[in-house]
């Protein structure tokens, strides 16, 4: 194991790119959508955005910290700092990833099987019953196959030739396709109901327990927090790097990505009168709404839905690449693997795990509810303790790369006190609760 040479990133651009890119994808285009719709829009956005500064940011930056700072992947990251009995958080979050990846390549394989549609013979009228047929089964497996092959491609390229140089292709074309049919849905003529749908706020929905538990959870799925992404990309960058100014690009990127696809998910959906079946399905929302709207915009929508999935796909794809990265960094670490076996050996694991997910909607949802509402947010937890509590010198860490700062004692004082307060209430108060009537609705 001690043979084997660290990878690096060539460039910190490369490196911001690609953690860009763990953050931002199906989280902001799939998930952020539904979950607003199912929240009541505006208040819905302002709290995730209030989650994603007090909370997420803070823990982003303790994973960017502990990464760089072991320059290990995740189990050997926590031993590195706290011992051997802090390993178990670590593999809590290669657990997390892999169990996220399983599923979340399932509806990224939906996106593939929806984007080769528009270009072959394009949206399906009936698009509820549509989705029906296709998001189970073995249709669904297959192309949750392809794209996990995809994934895999990548991840065995290596962390420069192939993370970083995919990422350096495909984020400015995920910001490129997404900014521009965010101004093509400003040009519809009912574009402006949904607006206000999106925007006007609703106080309401402020005070809802339930509605904040949703919002830190997609902060925390969206951002890629508590499954050891970020802390595995932070461990091939060098010391001369600005961690504080990299967390700020990547959270502020990830909150961009998810604010503008909501300026072209919901214009669309109201220029056509089609806001009553926003919240038809949860899991498929979007692949019924739009896909509808597609079809009834005729020719335009067609080519407006296959740049749409084309940015989905992309979103998608450099997420799984990093949480693919998870698993394949920590077995070269504890096993002494090489890149290529633990990539195809472990991917093809996670596409077997996925298998479920992939045959029914209501596994795959179940599993998204563990994973979102308690193994992000218990990682989360326990890992902004470790960096408050145990990790010697994160205010040190943290201070290599940057001229210093007064506020770093602060983001320290937030880890130990305020985030694991917020953390735990929103976890015993309802996340658990909601995610154990999900799992018993099962049976």
């Amino acid at each position: 194991m001690a043979g084997v040479p660290r990878e690096q990133w060539t460039s910190k651009r490369g490196f911001v790119l690609a953690a860009i890119g763990s953050a931002v994808g199906l989280g902001n285009m799939w998930r952020f959508s539904y979950l607003a719709a199912e929240n009541g829009g505006a208040a819905f956005v302002f709290l995730y955005l209030l989650a994603t500064l007090v909370v997420g940011l803070p823990v982003l930056l303790a994973e960017l910290v502990l990464g760089r700072g072991s320059q290990k992947s995740p189990i050997q990251a926590l031993a590195h700092y706290g011992g051997q009995r802090w390993k178990p958080l670590g593999l809590l979050f290669v657990v997390t990833g892999l169990l996220i990846l399983s599923y979340y390549a399932v509806i990224a394989g939906w996106a593939v099987r929806y984007g080769l549609a528009a270009i072959t013979s394009g949206f399906d009228p009936d698009a509820a019953a549509h989705f029906a047929e296709v998001a189970s089964g073995a249709d669904a497996f297959a192309f949750h196959v392809v794209f996990m092959a995809l994934t895999i491609f990548v991840v065995v390229g290596g962390v420069s030739r192939g993370i970083e140089r995919t990422s350096m292709v495909l984020m400015p074309l995920l910001f490129a396709l997404v900014v521009g049919l965010a101004l093509y849905a400003a040009t519809l003529s009912g574009a402006s109901a949904g607006y206000a749908y999106y925007l006007a706020p609703d106080f309401s929905k402020l005070l809802s327990l339930n509605v904040l538990k949703d919002a830190t959870g997609q902060a925390f799925f969206s951002l890629s927090l508590g499954m050891g992404a970020l802390l595995t990309f932070a461990s091939y960058l060098g010391r001369d790097v600005n961690l504080p100014r990299a967390a700020g690009i990547i959270a502020g990127a990830d909150i961009a990505i998810a604010f503008i696809a909501g300026l072209v998910v919901f214009p669309l959906i109201f220029a056509l009168d089609l806001s009553a079946d926003v919240g038809a399905s949860t899991v498929g929302a979007l692949f019924i709404t739009l896909p509808k709207a597609f079809a009834e915009m005729g020719g335009v929508g067609r080519g407006i839905g296959i740049l749409f999935f084309a940015a989905l796909i992309v979103g998608a794809l450099t997420s799984a690449i990093s949480l693919l990265e998870v698993v394949v960094s920590s077995a070269i670490d504890n096993f002494g693997w090489s890149r290529r076996r633990a990539g195809i050996l472990l991917g093809i694991a996670i596409t077997a795990l996925g298998a479920p997910s992939a045959w029914n909607t209501d596994i795959l949802g179940a599993v998204d509810q563990i994973a979102n509402n308690i193994l992000l947010l218990g990682g989360g937890l326990a890992l902004s303790i470790f960096v408050g509590w145990v990790m010697a010198g994160p205010i040190e860490e943290v201070s290599a790369g940057t001229s210093g700062a007064s506020w770093f004692g602060s983001w320290r004082n937030l880890l130990r006190y305020a985030v694991p307060l917020f953390l735990s209430f929103v976890l015993i108060y309802d996340a658990i609760p909601s995610t154990f009537e999900t799992i018993l609705a099962l049976f």
